[in-house]
C-alpha cells in the first residue's frame, strides 16, 4: 500500500514562504483554510468526550437504581458491540458518498440513544439505548478518520488528531463534576436527558465545513464504489457473534445456569471468528509486521484501558464510600495527560522513536492498571487512582494518536475508510469482549451484591474486593503484552 496522500491540491509557495510546502500545509490547522473545519470536528470530539466522562459518572447510581449492577459491564459493551457493525457500515459509506452522511446520522443516533436511556425504567431498556448509542458513536468515529484523511496533509494529521487528544482535558474535568453533582441533586437520568442539547452546535459547525471540504466520494471523477454486501455481512456477524458471547458470559457467571451458555458460546464463536478474519487485515492476530500490529496494537491497549476504567468509578463508590461526583473526577486528570502524550507524539522530532515511544506508553497503561487495585486496600489513600491513572493515560495518548498517524500513512485515499474502519474494530471488539470477560468474572465473584444495598457505606460493608481485583490484573497483563506489539510496527524495510 502507498502513504495516505492528502486531498489538498497544491498551491504554489508565497514569496517568502518554504520552497515546495504547500500554503495549506503553512497554514496550520487552525489556519484560514482548515479554520471552521478544524472547530467544528473538534466540537464533535468534545461532544463524545463530555459524554463518555459524564455518564461514567452517572453509570453506578443508574445500575444500582435500576436494579442492574450484575449486568454493569452490558452498560459498557452494548455500546461497543453494535457500534462494530456502524464501523464498516460507517467506512463503507464514506467511501462511497464522503464522511457527511454518516457523520450527520451518527451523530442524531447518538443523541436518541442517550434519550433511551436517560427514560428507561429498566436495565434492559438502558441497555438498548447505550446500544443504539454505538451505532451513533460508530458511525461518527470512522466518519471523523476520513475526514481528517481527505481534507488535511499529511504533515498536518498528527496536529489535527493531537488536538482531537487535547479536546478530552475540559470535559475530563468537567464532565464528572458536572454530571456527579447533577447525580446526586437532580438524578442521573437528567445527565443523558441533557446531553442531547450540545449536539445541536457540532452539527451547525461541522457539517457545511465537511460538505465544502471533504464530501463526495474517494477519486473525485470516477464512479462511486458500490457497497460490498460481503463486508456489510461480516460486521453484522461480529456484532452477533460479540453479543452471544457476552450473553454467554454472563450466564456463565450464575450458579445452576452455566449449562444455558454452551448453546450462546457456540454460536457466538462461529459467526465472530469468521467475521474477523474477513474484516481485519491478514496478519493481524500473529501480530504481522506494519498495517496488522496497528490494528491490533489499537484492541489491545483500547481494550485493556477501557475495561480496566470502567469498574474504577464502581469500585471507589462501593468500596471506598466515595460520592459520584469525586470518584469521577479521581480520573479527571487523565484527560490532561492523555492530551499531553498525545501532543508528545506529534512532535516532528519524535518520529523516529515512534515504536519505542508506543512501547513504553503500553507499560505506563499496565503499570497503572496494576496499580488501580491497591486502594482495595483501605490504607491506600484514594488520590492512588488519580495518580496512576494520569500516569496510564500519558500512556494512552502516546499510544492511540500514533496507531491513527501510522494508520493513515499506510493507507491509500481509496482504503482510509475500510482501514479506519478496520481500527476501529479491532479497538471496539476488544473492549467487548474484555469487558464481557472481565463482566462475568466480577458477577462470578459476587460483583453484583455490592449494589445490593442503598448507600455506598452499606455497600461496603457486604463488598467482594477479590471481585475488582479479578478484573484489573488481568486487563494489567494484556496491557503488557502490548509493548511486544508495539515493537512491529513498522516494517523492516520502514
Amino acid at each position: 500500500m502507498t502513504a495516505l496522500e492528502p486531498r489538498d491540491a497544491e498551491v504554489a509557495p508565497e514569496a517568502a514562504g518554504i520552497p515546495g510546502v504547500p500554503t495549506a500545509d503553512r497554514s496550520g490547522v487552525l489556519g484560514r483554510a482548515h479554520r471552521a473545519l478544524s472547530i467544528g470536528i473538534i466540537a464533535v470530539v468534545l461532544l463524545i468526550a463530555f459524554e463518555a466522562t459524564a455518564v461514567g459518572t452517572a453509570m453506578p447510581v443508574a445500575a444500582r437504581e435500576l436494579n442492574g449492577v450484575s449486568l454493569y459491564a452490558f452498560a459498557f459493551s452494548s455500546y461497543f458491540t453494535t457500534s462494530l457493525f456502524a464501523m464498516v457500515l460507517s467506512g463503507q459509506w464514506a467511501d462511497r458518498s464522503g464522511p457527511l452522511a454518516p457523520l450527520a446520522t451518527g451523530i442524531s443516533a447518538f443523541a436518541a440513544g442517550l434519550l433511551l436511556s436517560g427514560t428507561a425504567d429498566a436495565m434492559w431498556l438502558f441497555i438498548l439505548g447505550r446500544a443504539v448509542q454505538g451505532l451513533g458513536g460508530g458511525l461518527v468515529i470512522v466518519a471523523l478518520y476520513v475526514v481528517v484523511s481527505r481534507a488535511y496533509p499529511a504533515r498536518l494529521q498528527p496536529a489535527i488528531l493531537a488536538a482531537f487528544a487535547a479536546s478530552w482535558v475540559v470535559p475530563s474535568v468537567v464532565g464528572p463534576l458536572v454530571s456527579g453533582t447533577v447525580t446526586e441533586h437532580l438524578g442521573w437520568r437528567w445527565v443523558f436527558v441533557g446531553i442531547p442539547v450540545l449536539v445541536v452546535f457540532p452539527l451547525a459547525l461541522a457539517l457545511p465545513a465537511i460538505r465544502r471540504t471533504a464530501a463526495g466520494p474517494a477519486g473525485a471523477g470516477g464512479p462511486a464504489p458500490a457497497f460490498d454486501r460481503r463486508r456489510i455481512r461480516l460486521a453484522l456477524g461480529i456484532s452477533l457473534g460479540a453479543g452471544l458471547l457476552q450473553y454467554a458470559g454472563q450466564a456463565a457467571s450464575v450458579q445452576g445456569a452455566r449449562w444455558l451458555a454452551l448453546l450462546p458460546a457456540a454460536v457466538g464463536g462461529a459467526l465472530l471468528v469468521p467475521a474477523v478474519l474477513g474484516l481485519l487485515p491478514r496478519g493481524t492476530y500473529r501480530a504481522a509486521r506494519g498495517l496488522p500490529s496497528v490494528v491490533l496494537l489499537r484492541g489491545v491497549a483500547a481494550g485493556s484501558f477501557i475495561a480496566a476504567e470502567s469498574f474504577v468509578p464502581l469500585m471507589l463508590v462501593t468500596q471506598r464510600g466515595l460520592s459520584p461526583t469525586t470518584a469521577g473526577l479521581s480520573l479527571a486528570v487523565g484527560g490532561a495527560t492523555w492530551a499531553l502524550g498525545s501532543y508528545v507524539q506529534s512532535r516532528p522530532r519524535m518520529e523516529p522513536y515512534r515504536e519505542r515511544m508506543v512501547s513504553g506508553g503500553m507499560v505506563l497503561v499496565a503499570a497503572a492498571i496494576a496499580t488501580a487495585p491497591s486502594v482495595l486496600i483501605t490504607a491506600v489513600p484514594v488520590w492512588v487512582v488519580a495518580v496512576a491513572w494520569g500516569v496510564g493515560c500519558f500512556g494512552m495518548g502516546t499510544v492511540i494518536a500514533s496507531t491513527s498517524v501510522l494508520l493513515l500513512k499506510l493507507s491509500a485515499p481509496e482504503e482510509a475508510g475500510a482501514n479506519s474502519a478496520a481500527l476501529q474494530i479491532s479497538d471496539g471488539l476488544s473492549n467487548v469482549m474484555l469487558l464481557a470477560i472481565g463482566g462475568a468474572v466480577f458477577a462470578a465473584l459476587g460483583g453484583g451484591a455490592v449494589g445490593s444495598a442503598h448507600t455506598a457505606a452499606s455497600t461496603a460493608s457486604a463488598s467482594h474486593p477479590a471481585a475488582f481485583a479479578a478484573v484489573f490484573l488481568p486487563m494489567a497483563g494484556v496491557a503488557l503484552a502490548g509493548a511486544w506489539v508495539a515493537t512491529r510496527l513498522r516494517t523492516r524495510d520502514a
